[in-house]
């Protein structure tokens, strides 16, 4: 009988311990964050499925505490979902070990809108679409797709988000075996697509953000690479047409805030498990680090509000795009 009261007592203390460290984390990343509940709040994070390792955890942890602060509405994954070769059906084990028993805070039980990465498509990419019928905050009905987003329970306001599937207009993916689901794909259409989406011209829509994988400034060790290069001189040009406010994606295993000439402002938030080097962009590097975290954003029909948030709850960088 006592042998039984210490481990419950032991168990106890543990459970206290672990939550008077989640609230002196929230405590921590309230201290910093701006904090605005009548906006629309949501989280950008990728390059994240390692089975919770390479801090993949700890990364969720916090994305917990800080969901629940902001009252964030929805997450975005900027692809790489599952390392190191996407998944083989809706049935694999990834799917829970990287995913459903990773992101378990209650705050992250919304809806998550994805897109593929070049990992995914190294597996069964129709098997993460085909996710979006099982799991009811997987949000990926399509290689590429666009969401209209109300701002403050008004028609008359909103936010355009658009997805795309970048890895199809990169060359190099086309002479490796490990991607060959990249040849059955239409990149012509699929630009076609991304231009009548962003041509629209209601009056309703205050913000126009894209959403990808493959970064088109990146001060990280892609920075001149041919993909790189390939995909800035391919979309650049349409967002620069149809003023895009915000380029999200990932790829680059850091967190970046880059605003070179033209309209739009790019960031990358890559940094969801492994992490690697990075520097401030030479054309328009606002901010650059190499630490696991995400990006808080905050929209309002005049104000997008970006938070980059370490995995310790740190708010590392913030900046305000006003229209």
């Amino acid at each position: 009988m006592k042998k039984n009261i210490v481990i419950v007592l032991a168990l106890s203390f543990v459970a206290v311990i672990n939550l008077t460290a989640q609230q002196n984390a929230s405590l921590k990343v309230k201290s910093g964050l701006t904090i605005n509940k009548k906006a629309v709040n949501f989280i950008a994070m990728g390059d994240w499925g390692r089975n919770g390792e390479d801090k993949q955890r700890e990364v969720a942890i916090q994305m917990g505490i800080s969901a629940k602060i902001l009252s964030t509405d929805f997450l975005i994954s900027t692809g790489d979902n599952f390392y190191p070769s996407g998944v083989a059906s809706t049935q694999d084990h990834r799917w829970i070990d990287s995913y459903e028993d990773i992101y378990t805070a209650h705050s992250l039980q919304q809806n998550w809108y994805v897109v593929l990465g070049n990992h995914d498509y190294k597996g069964n990419v129709q098997a993460e679409i085909d996710y979006t019928k099982i799991d009811r905050r997987w949000n990926m009905p399509a290689r590429y797709y666009s969401k209209k987003i109300i701002m403050n329970d008004d028609t008359t306001q909103q936010a355009l988000l658009i997805f795309i599937d970048t890895t199809p207009f990169i060359e190099e993916y086309y002479k490796n075996a490990d991607h060959a689901d990249v040849k059955t794909q239409d990149t012509a259409q699929q630009r076609k697509w991304l231009e009548a989406e962003l041509s629209n011209a209601s009056p309703n829509i205050k913000w126009r953000i894209v959403v990808g994988h493959h970064p088109l400034f990146t001060g990280g060790k892609r920075m001149n690479r041919d993909a790189t290069l390939q995909l800035n001189h391919l979309l650049k040009p349409i967002f620069d047409q149809y003023k895009v406010d915000a380029y999200i994606c990932g790829h680059e295993h850091n967190l970046q805030y880059i605003k070179p000439t033209g309209t739009t402002h790019y960031f990358v938030s890559g940094a969801g498990s492994e992490t690697t080097p990075t520097i401030l962009h030479p054309d328009g590097g606002r901010f650059a680090l190499s630490e696991n975290g995400f990006i808080a954003f905050s929209l309002t029909p005049k104000i997008l509000t970006a938070q980059i948030i370490s995995y310790k709850g740190k708010v590392l960088y913030k900046t305000e795009i006003v229209k």
